[in-house]
């Protein structure tokens, strides 16, 4: 599908990254984009977002390149996004329902299917009454009169119903996903989450770890299913569990982060964050930052954290560890693709596991390290995630 990407300048900052991940996520949705479309602006326009002229500019690039879709870089209201299908003739999607989309074609197991079908009908039912528009008001007249509702009232209704049994649905898995937490605690395992923005590489470096074969590609949201595996690290401290989750992205759509919820509290819950940062990126530190607002949006900013600067091989850095003040390791340098590094950061995790059973030990508490599974279901467990893959 041959798209045109658009993109308008706020004075926000970072416009051109942010342009060359609308690209990255239109071709992982399967668009191929022909031509890019920009403007600077100081706020958007209340009928087309871009203003009537560069509307009508949008539509002569459209029938110059054959474009079947228009891809914009922003979130579009509904009225917004009507006005733009009339005037351009062709389908506009913003960049949420791209993101859904996505999330849509890599959706994998149950529960991540529920999950974002759910956010997809949220998302859906601010839009009705684009798929109504030839409908009018019921009219009245012998054998005319219908049930009471009209058409729209009917679709909304329906969606409602979905909505709930949906919510239904991820509450009981969210249960489930309670008791083997517990289950973990009762046998005082460890456990480590692997959070970071899309692309970074956590899932390479999950499987490097694990030896687990998740899904990588070199693609924004190549996997959205959390997978969960033990990681034997010695004598010391035992087995930990670790959890390569979904990666996050700017402007993460608000109804996957409330959808994905119940997944995500596997990262609330851990006893450590790896925030796995891709070093070679020139806005690493911006993507670090996307990535903290979404754990406190979640309420995971608490977990203690350590930054893994991922693909140093590419960065041209060392293998290395980063102590702060306290003599905590904060950061910690490494290569998923080559394995330089990986050494330290089982160190750093088996450090943060001594000092959480020695903190446990002063609270009066059982440590929460070195024990087992005993639910062998866990040794496998896979449940689906918020917010891209790697």
């Amino acid at each position: 599908m041959r798209a045109a990407l658009v993109g308008i300048d706020f004075g926000a900052g970072d416009f051109t990254a942010s342009l060359e991940e609308l690209s990255l996520l239109a071709r992982s949705a399967g668009a191929e984009p022909i031509t890019t479309v920009t403007a600077k602006r100081s706020s958007p326009d209340p009928a087309h977002f871009v203003g009537s002229g560069k509307a009508d500019e949008i539509k002569m690039a459209c029938k110059a390149d054959g474009i079947d879709l228009v891809i914009f870089n922003h979130a579009l209201s509904p009225a917004q996004q009507r006005n733009l299908e009339r005037r351009l003739e062709v389908r506009v999607v913003d960049r949420t329902s791209l993101i859904l989309d996505i999330f849509a074609q890599r959706a994998q197991s149950h529960e991540g299917k529920l999950q974002v079908e759910l956010a997809q009908l949220q998302h859906l039912a601010t839009r009705l009454i684009r798929g109504w528009t030839h409908l009018e008001r019921q009219k009245g007249g012998i054998g005319l009169r219908g049930p009471g509702e009209t058409q729209l009232e009917t679709d909304r209704r329906l969606i409602g119903e979905r909505v709930k049994m949906l919510r239904t649905r991820l509450t009981k898995l969210r249960k489930q996903h309670e008791t083997q937490r517990r289950q973990r605690g009762r046998n005082q395992t460890f456990s480590v989450s692997l959070v970071g923005y899309t692309n970074a590489g956590k899932s390479t470096l999950f499987n490097t770890l694990t030896k687990a074969g998740v899904y990588v590609a070199n693609q924004l949201f190549a996997t959205l299913d959390t997978t969960s595996r033990r990681l034997y690290l010695g004598d010391e401290v035992g087995s930990v569990v670790i959890s390569d989750t979904v990666g996050f992205v700017r402007e993460l759509p608000h109804q996957l982060v409330a959808a994905f919820r119940a997944t995500l509290e596997e990262t609330i819950h851990a006893d450590l964050l790896l925030h796995v940062v891709d070093g070679n990126s020139p806005v690493r530190m911006e993507q670090i930052e996307q990535v903290n607002e979404v754990l406190r949006e979640i309420g995971a900013d608490h977990v203690p954290q350590i930054l893994v600067w991922n693909k140093i091989d590419a960065a041209g850095l060392e293998p290395g560890i980063e102590r702060d003040e306290y003599d905590k390791i904060s950061r910690v340098f490494i290569s998923a693709h080559s394995g330089a590094g990986l050494d330290l950061l089982r160190d750093a995790i088996v450090e943060a596991a001594m000092a959480a059973r020695q903190e446990h030990m002063r609270d009066g508490e059982e440590p929460a390290v070195g024990g087992s599974l005993a639910n062998p279901a866990e040794n496998n467990m896979t449940t689906p995630t918020h917010l891209g893959p790697h």
